[in-house]
């Protein structure tokens, strides 16, 4: 009995560990999904003196994108957010995560600005409600400022035909 009680902890232990390498870590389920976007009034990059809530949003379907100056994988996704934003499917805001406000605004200068406009969060206040694991994020909001996808790391063009477009599309009906 000895010899099979470390067996058995052995087989259950494997099979925990193979359970949880067969899943997509960007599939985290967001509790935020079908629910309100978190509220906010922040700094808008571009225009310090001026501000930019959720509110203003209501009756529109559109992306708020999570980036950082930092963020390698940002700069992976920021050509597909530029051409997105060219084609005009859907508005695409930004919220700039825990960024020097400088260095943002030379990020932006060398890779282009998809964004309508980019709200601050300095000091990740704002990413806390919203559920941020990490840039880049992507939230899809509809017209009544409801969550309906949440994307956790970079947007593929995969992801952006196969799944935010075709929501979109939906959503603006």
């Amino acid at each position: 009995m000895r010899i099979w009680l470390p067996l058995l902890l052995f087989v259950v232990l494997v099979a925990f560990l193979a359970i949880g390498l067969g899943h997509d870590p960007r599939t985290v389920p967001s509790p935020l999904i079908n629910k309100p976007a978190p509220d906010f009034r922040l700094t808008q990059l571009h225009e310090p003196t001026k501000s930019f809530t959720v509110q203003e949003m209501r009756g529109q379907v559109w992306l708020l994108n999570v980036w950082a100056s930092w963020c390698v994988s940002c700069r992976d996704e920021h050509p597909l957010l530029v051409e997105l934003a060219r084609s005009r499917a859907v508005p695409v805001y930004g919220l700039n995560y825990k960024d020097k406000r400088e260095d943002a605004l030379a990020w932006l200068t060398e890779f282009g600005n998809p964004y309508l406009l980019s709200a601050t969060d300095t000091d990740g206040r704002i990413g806390i409600n919203y559920g941020v694991y990490g840039v880049p994020e992507t939230y899809l909001i509809d017209r009544d400022g409801v969550i309906r996808y949440k994307q956790l790391g970079p947007i593929t063009p995969g992801i952006l035909q196969d799944k935010i477009l075709p929501l979109v599309k939906d959503l603006s009906k």
